[in-house]
């Protein structure tokens, strides 16, 4: 594959994608990395065909430990990397460009479990009540009784919501289309500030667009203490629902996961919850079952 096929097929992967109903922003990120890694590869003589076998793999591995020691990227950045080459092999080799998709030998480095911040259902209130003004109180409000993502936020148009049913119909990633729910108070406040309108953004910026999601994350930066941003609501959304409900599946489907592995990062056992546990369980914390 020289360099001028090489952009063809790069041309025919947007495409795929495209047909495949992924989001633009996922297909810019995507046409990027493989662009880069084409350069990368064309630097040193070599071609996306001849990354094919065991010994050729050094090739990607070389690109990620480069991105690695000459830009500093976290694990986590390069899992994404690889996922991307990955795909795109895949690609290639079902269109029988490439003998084998070389990056499935690649091991991939390891991320660092982090827990994940969120507040107490009180805590969240409290924010609520420290905003300013109505619009940002209710930008807080809603990404907690929806568990929405900023950008989906952002997105909402009055014509989605059904006042009625208490549900807004919300264009997810890769514009798949969920129903979330809103509580009836939240949807009291929503009807107070749409006020006469009855189409556009329900949140509107500057020059009548729909709110910016910068907007929504400086406001956090401004009024919410330290490290609590917009997906710190979203993740106590997801704790709250779970702790109440035991029900993953529905968490998931709320979230607009497309696996529930990608939920259960948000979930963990509840203090309160392990205190009870270890109270009546344990046999130090119970006075009867001492001497026994």
């Amino acid at each position: 594959m020289d360099k001028s096929s090489f952009v063809e097929w790069i041309d025919r992967y947007h495409s795929y994608m495209q047909m495949r109903n992924y989001s633009e922003k996922t297909i810019q990120s995507y046409i990027r990395v493989v662009r880069l890694f084409g350069a990368y590869l064309i630097d040193r003589g070599a071609t996306f065909d001849q990354v094919g076998g065991a010994d050729d793999r050094r090739l990607i591995t070389g690109y990620l430990s480069a991105l690695s020691q000459e830009h500093g990227y976290s694990a986590k950045t390069l899992h994404r990397i690889i996922s991307t080459l990955s795909s795109f092999y895949r690609f290639l080799y079902a269109q029988g460009a490439v003998a084998v998709n070389p990056v499935t030998g690649i091991d991939r480095p390891k991320i660092k479990r982090q827990e994940l911040r969120y507040l107490k259902h009180r805590q969240v209130l409290k924010l609520i009540e420290s905003m300013p003004s109505v619009r940002d109180q209710l930008v807080v409000r809603m990404i907690y009784a929806t568990g929405v993502r900023v950008s989906e936020l952002c997105g909402i148009s009055i014509e989605h919501i059904d006042f009625d049913d208490l549900t807004i119909r919300i264009r997810g990633k890769g514009d798949k289309i969920r129903t979330v729910f809103i509580d009836e108070e939240t949807c009291r406040l929503m009807e107070i500030y749409a006020g006469d309108r009855i189409f556009g953004p329900f949140f509107v910026g500057q020059q009548g667009h729909p709110l910016s999601p910068r907007t929504v994350q400086h406001l956090f930066e401004v009024y919410a203490p330290p490290g609590v941003t917009p997906h710190t609501i979203r993740h106590s959304y997801a704790s709250e629902l779970y702790k109440r409900s035991k029900n993953l599946r529905v968490v998931q489907e709320n979230l607009g996961h497309s696996s529930i592995k990608t939920t259960e990062i948000y979930l963990h056992t509840d203090l309160d919850e392990r205190q009870g546990v270890y109270r009546t369980y344990f046999p130090l914390s119970k006075q009867d079952d001492v001497n026994t």
